[in-house]
């Protein structure tokens, strides 16, 4: 899976019976950091994603084909997710914060070792 970020959409007057009805997007890959990763990929939508939007794409052909409901139609990529969010945890950019912890999380505590004496 990638992360990506959607550029564009796509129009095409002549498409596989399987594309019919379908929106097709223009994506960037994306590095960890956000930068552009490679060259721009097309991918069929199955979340409703649109311009700008942060997302995550599966390059798969079986589990493309399955997000956007359609079996054994030719798609190489599709983008099964929107991302609202990405931390990555021990970044550079978070040095010096601690991380937050997840909702309903239980904080754990060291044990404490005997003293010897």
């Amino acid at each position: 899976m990638l992360i990506a970020r959607v550029i564009g959409d796509l129009t095409a007057t002549q498409k596989h019976p399987t594309h019919e009805g379908r929106k097709i997007l223009l994506v960037q890959p994306l590095n960890l950091d956000g930068t552009d990763r490679g060259a721009p990929m097309v991918a069929l939508d199955s979340v409703d994603a649109g311009v700008q939007d942060k997302v995550l794409v599966t390059t798969d052909g079986w589990a493309a084909f399955t997000a956007v409901g359609v079996k054994l139609a030719p798609i190489d990529a599709a983008v099964v997710g929107v991302i609202d969010h990405v931390e990555l945890e021990g970044s550079a950019s978070a040095a010096g914060a601690k991380p937050a912890a997840a909702p309903g999380a239980k904080k754990q505590h060291k044990k404490r070792q005997p003293q010897q004496g």
